[in-house]
């Protein structure tokens, strides 16, 4: 009899704004600090940053919302179509997640997993970043950010930038 081949199923979904602090958010195990010794470098340049049990993520912008989509897997999903960026890493889960958004405060505190404590796979990909710089250099042509002119720029910005984080225990 030929061997049946698991498809995976998503096992929960978060939507959910975030407001990147310094170009950046972080995903990380709620026990662990951001600023514990030995935290992975900003991701300067590059879509993610990883150690054991955090992931930051880079960001084109800061203090505007992006859009940021959560799945967790019980296996490896299919290749998703039409994003621009793809990035990978393996996190060390106690069972919950935590997304940071620095000193603007936590979107996700303690999310459970259905995978429970251990190890986990771990996809970001994002879109429309390069729109994003291009609406985020006329934002920043307005001086003085209580003007009209800049906070006409700054709504056309909230949301544009999304990234999908699709995480499962790894085999």
């Amino acid at each position: 009899m030929p061997e049946e081949e698991h498809v995976s199923r998503r096992l929960s979904q978060l939507v959910l704004p975030v407001y990147p602090e310094h170009r950046m958010f972080r995903i990380h195990d709620p026990e662990v600090s951001p600023e514990d010794p030995g935290a992975p470098l900003p991701p300067v340049g590059v879509l993610v940053s990883a150690n054991r049990e955090q992931l930051w993520v880079g960001s084109l912008q800061q203090e505007v919302s992006v859009r940021v989509v959560i799945e967790e897997w019980d296996g490896q999903p299919l290749l998703p179509e039409s994003w621009d960026e793809e990035a990978k890493a393996r996190l060390h889960l106690r069972g919950y997640l935590s997304l940071d958004m620095g000193s603007v405060g936590k979107a996700v505190s303690g999310l459970r997993l259905s995978g429970g404590v251990g190890g986990y796979e771990v996809r970001v990909y994002a879109r429309y970043r390069e729109r994003v710089q291009k609406l985020y250099s006329e934002l920043h042509q307005h001086s003085d950010p209580l003007s009209d002119e800049f906070q006409r720029e700054k709504r056309k910005l909230e949301g544009v930038e999304r990234y999908l984080i699709q995480l499962w225990r790894d085999s």
